[in-house]
């Protein structure tokens, strides 16, 4: 079985989570949930938002089928307004490549983690486990648990 850091820090916490690899690279949360076999809304895909005013990195955390409402994230933070970066910019400000990212990688780096509040009506949730190809699915309270989440609407159905 695979390891890294977040599957050693969940080990280390005795959280209760199931590892999946996902074979040929990079891909989207939607391929993702298909792979799996699992309905679109149970992967949420990890998004880095930048403030325009400096401040905070943010990590918002939103299912597969869904899309960041930057002005519902931007008025939750008290913020003018909220952008996202380049994809090399996300993968500068976390050290991680894009299609990896993970809140539960990111912990203690300073990251806001906010997480759509459609994750209420689920027991479980799979994220990204940090890097490409590693998937983890874990009880939706663990996750807030772990990494403080604000819960909120911060998405919109993608159309």
């Amino acid at each position: 079985m695979v390891q890294n850091n977040v599957t050693r820090f969940l080990n280390a916490r005795k959280i209760q989570y199931e590892l999946f690899e996902i074979p040929g690279g990079k891909h989207g949360a939607q391929e993702t949930a298909k792979f799996l076999n699992v309905p679109d809304n149970c992967v949420f895909k990890t998004i880095v938002l930048k403030p325009v005013v400096p401040g905070k990195p943010i990590l918002g955390v939103i299912p597969a089928n869904q899309t960041a409402d930057l002005k519902k994230i931007a008025k939750l933070l008290n913020q003018k307004k909220i952008e996202f970066p380049e994809p090399h910019e996300a993968e500068e400000v976390t050290g991680l490549q894009t299609g990896g990212i993970s809140a539960l990688a990111l912990l203690n780096k300073g990251f806001k983690i906010l997480l759509d509040e459609t994750a209420n009506s689920m027991d479980w949730m799979h994220v990204s486990a940090g890097q490409i190809g590693l998937n983890i699915k874990i009880k939706v309270r663990d996750f807030v648990k772990l990494t403080n989440a604000k819960i909120a609407i911060i998405s919109t159905l993608i159309e």
